[in-house]
């Protein structure tokens, strides 16, 4: 009686072991599966937190502190002190100031302009295309540092081109003094950094322009649409992604990309009419060795602009529209 019993108890006591073992490998499977992605991905992180998380949370932490970057000088912890010392220079609130109108100033070269070509040129011919989108990119591809020394010989005030241009023309009586000039200096180096622009956005908005499906275009110009309507209602709105991905890049970046122009052609000069945020915390850190200050500097800089970021991620998902 016990060996039948047995015989009759071994099958479904082997059908539950194989049940709960089945299972046990599927919830392998899945849990692999989840983390697979992840894995692929660790490479990557890594290299983000060492190369970008570290050194920001490092900045955070110097901005705490009085050091003069010497290895063998003692860092002195000085809490808020390098902030409140900081908003209370003259210059941080024109840096500031200036870090504004190099945002709104480069606007138009970067994104108005680049579209409104864009759109003028999308229906040439493939050849004429491409020699077109040769031609205006390559002042992306020269270096800023180059690009500076071009433009200041070509705005020189006695040997400049332009300066002769215009005084030939009888249009000026005395030289215009773009690198000397308070008023003038910050409106030149915004030109030149968004000249070096032009090329790299018209190419971002024609390729937008190519994603667009040609049969929407051919549909209003079957209802008798003209070129501005087909520009205004149907163009711009879907290339309200690129606009506004162009327009937080802009904003985001434009003080990195004035840069180069700013410490080759005006040193933040005349009277600091011309510095920025990113140009005077590369001052404190590397001219002035003040740490502490530049650390604090980069620390605004970088909340600023993360709200900035946080700020067109939301506008992106509200009012962008997509061609679905």
């Amino acid at each position: 009686m016990q060996r039948d019993t047995r015989l009759t108890l071994n099958p479904a006591a082997a059908t539950r072991s194989a049940a709960v073992l089945a299972k046990t490998r599927s919830s392998s499977l899945t849990w692999l599966n989840r983390l697979e992605p992840y894995l692929y991905l660790l490479p990557a992180v890594i290299a983000v937190g060492i190369w970008i998380y570290r050194p920001l949370l490092q900045t955070i932490e110097l901005s705490f502190y009085q050091w003069n970057m010497l290895p063998t000088a003692p860092r002195t912890f000085v809490g808020w002190q390098n902030y409140a010392q900081l908003f209370a220079l003259p210059e941080m609130s024109r840096a500031l100031l200036n870090t504004a109108v190099y945002m709104l100033g480069i606007l138009p070269l970067s994104v108005v302009l680049p579209m409104v070509v864009a759109i003028l040129t999308q229906d040439i011919g493939k050849r004429a295309r491409t020699l077109y989108r040769m031609l205006i990119f390559l002042p992306v591809i020269i270096a800023p540092v180059v690009v500076a020394v071009v433009w200041r010989w070509i705005l020189h005030p006695t040997n400049g081109i332009l300066n002769n241009t215009l005084e030939a023309l009888s249009l000026i009586e005395e030289p215009l003094r773009f690198f000397t000039d308070e008023r003038l200096a910050i409106w030149a180096i915004i030109f030149i950094t968004g000249w070096k622009l032009i090329g790299f956005s018209t190419l971002i908005f024609s390729a937008a322009l190519t994603n667009i499906n040609r049969e929407y275009i051919e549909a209003a110009q079957i209802d008798g649409a003209s070129r501005w309507q087909i520009t205004r209602f149907l163009l711009i709105p879907l290339l309200s992604p690129t606009i506004l991905f162009m327009t937080m890049l802009t904003l985001l970046l434009a003080s990195q990309w004035s840069f180069a122009y700013i410490n080759v052609l005006t040193q933040g000069g005349p009277l600091n009419a011309t510095t920025n945020i990113y140009f005077l915390l590369w001052n404190y850190g590397f001219r002035s060795f003040a740490v502490g200050w530049s650390s604090a500097a980069a620390t605004v800089f970088f909340l600023g602009f993360s709200i900035i970021a946080l700020l067109f991620i939301r506008l992106s998902s509200r009012f962008a529209f997509y061609d679905n």
